[in-house]
């Protein structure tokens, strides 16, 4: 698989410091950053910290982020980065989470599908629940076409990773320059529930953010059995 180099800036009011890797697209094993002067990771290198801005950066079309437990597996921060260049402190806040001393920061990011297979997309999602947020994604499929995305780790169905409760927000992330139509969610009869309109991101007309093409919180849409998280949209030139 091919790699791209990846960057998270943060820190606080009072200090920062910046993590890179070699990133393998479309996995998170093996893509852990590491501080550019020490080559430490975040847990070691400033445990105990407390963090309010993540600064995150990829080459070429997409890219989550997370902040994860290294023991434990849990993840206390996630967000998507932004194409080299674009970053924007403004939007790069978090909510302040102290470090412990088994943080790690990983990246998962996807190339741009159109540059190998025209009228094509890559996409991420991060979607929330009330059983906990999950990545979920949906690769290489054509424009204006009705796609399933599914989790990122072990390819589930929206209705199996998350059987049995609420939607409760989703912030869903195409690669560079493609523009986002629609999701919908989907019933086991194939009834659409709901669906939510987004647009592009990035130094496109019309943009209202370089991190995400849609993002909708305070949903409440109960997750059954065959539910699916489907996705439209265009491929970016």
């Amino acid at each position: 698989m091919a790699t791209q180099n990846t960057t998270i800036t943060t820190g606080n009011a009072r200090f920062s410091k910046i993590f890179a890797d070699s990133s393998t697209d479309g996995v998170w094993s093996g893509n852990v950053l590491l501080d550019t002067i020490s080559d430490q990771s975040l847990g070691i290198l400033v445990p105990n910290a407390t963090l309010s801005f993540a600064q995150a950066e990829y080459e070429s079309g997409a890219m989550a982020w997370r902040i994860q437990n290294a023991q434990t597996l849990s993840v206390s921060r996630y967000g998507f980065g932004v194409l080299a260049g674009q970053n924007c402190m403004k939007s790069s806040m978090i909510a302040p989470v102290q470090v412990s001393p088994n943080d790690i920061l990983t990246t998962y990011p996807l190339p741009k599908a159109s540059i190998s297979a025209p009228n094509t997309v890559n996409a991420l999602a991060w979607v929330g629940t009330s059983k906990g947020i999950e990545l979920m994604q949906a690769t290489n499929f054509a424009d204006n076409t009705a796609t399933e995305m599914k989790t990122a780790i072990n390819s589930q169905t929206i209705g199996d990773a998350f059987f049995n409760s609420t939607l409760t927000h989703i912030c869903v992330q195409l690669d560079d320059d493609s523009q986002l139509d629609r999701i919908e969610i989907v019933d086991n009869l194939g009834g659409i529930q709901m669906t939510l309109q987004g647009g592009y991101r990035g130094a496109t007309d019309s943009s209202r953010s370089n991190h995400f093409n849609l993002e909708v919180r305070g949903l409440n849409v109960p997750i059954g059995k065959g539910f699916k998280l489907r996705v439209v949209a265009v491929g970016g030139i």
